[in-house]
């Protein structure tokens, strides 16, 4: 079942019972919604080459979520009881959505853990008095996973764009400083094997005191590449026992992303957090709603989380 350098098969991907051979298609069951992600919106400061969500300083396919609508889904967390423990925000980058702070305290009151990913640029620059602030107040229920694609600045700048190292090292620099919970992402797109790679990240923290173990696969995330239209295998029900894994090691197993469209006039709960414009991964408006189970009907549902084995939370 290796990846194979190809156009995606036409064929592929589109019953979601069978797939294009007619096998059954694998499907996860919700185990608990032990994490819940917001996507703050997809405007971004950067352009970046190969962003599997085309963020960018004038997508604005997804709109900026506003305090109340984030409020809304925590308060059904409490209402029902769920189990979720996690609160993710993603973009876009989520420091350039005007409600981030108020939406991180209202998490973090309640006693929830969150964790914000961003390229720590100047949107994260604007905001270090009051995201110290929240540190101060909740300490380690707050993690920043900051994008730093790879160990060499001119490698990251390739995906980036120019001049984007030396901001975002300074912003995890700052981050490290400060005393703040600390997570990196980077991307495994140099044909690097994965020792070398951490080995290479490991070499700049040290460099840097930065206090990330690189060998830490929850600290040091690694991501593989998604290309939507680069052929993959579909998964099926067989796919289990032969890649030795269980459905209950997929992202779509313990997580859902809130999203709101463009002039929608509300959000939606999606599988997960990398399918974001693919409207047959909607599951309805409510948590309730999104907890029925998924089918893996997508490249991105083998490339990155079946076969490439990631997963966007710890």
């Amino acid at each position: 079942m290796d990846q194979i350098s190809r156009p995606l098969d036409s064929a592929k991907f589109h019953d979601p019972r069978l797939t294009a051979a007619g096998e059954v298609r694998a499907t996860v069951a919700l185990r608990a919604l032990e994490t819940l992600w917001f996507n703050t919106g997809t405007v971004c400061n950067l352009t970046c080459r190969n962003c599997y969500i085309e963020s960018s300083p004038r997508n604005d396919r997804l709109s900026y979520l506003t305090r109340t609508e984030v409020g809304a889904y925590l308060e059904e967390i409490e209402r029902d009881r769920l189990p979720t423990s996690l609160i993710g925000f993603t973009g876009g980058e989520p420091f350039m959505n005007p409600d981030i702070i108020g939406m991180l305290d209202d998490v973090l009151s309640r006693g929830l853990k969150a964790l914000v990913l961003t390229n720590a640029m100047k949107p994260l620059r604007k905001l270090r008095a009051p995201l110290l602030a929240l540190k101060d107040k909740f300490g380690g229920l707050l993690t920043l996973r900051v994008s730093l694609d790879h160990y060499d600045p001119v490698i990251h700048e390739a995906e980036r764009g120019r001049r984007t190292w030396r901001p975002a090292l300074d912003g995890l620099i700052w981050l490290a400083r400060n005393g703040f919970r600390l997570d990196v992402a980077g991307r495994r797109f140099t044909g690097e094997t994965e020792s070398s790679l951490r080995d290479g990240f490991a070499r700049l923290f040290a460099e840097h005191d930065i206090p990330v173990d690189a060998h830490d696969r929850v600290r040091l995330m690694l991501f593989p590449e998604m290309e939507a239209e680069r052929d993959v295998p579909e998964i099926t029900t067989a796919c289990w026992g032969i890649l030795h894994k269980s459905p209950d090691d997929v992202m779509c197993a313990g997580a859902r992303m809130v999203v709101k469209r463009r002039d929608a006039a509300a959000p939606v709960v999606l599988a997960c957090t990398l399918l974001a414009y693919d409207p047959r991964f909607e599951m309805g408006t409510t948590l309730r709603e999104a907890s029925r189970a998924v089918s893996l009907n997508h490249p991105f549902c083998a490339s990155f989380c079946v076969l490439g084995g990631a997963a966007c939370s710890r």
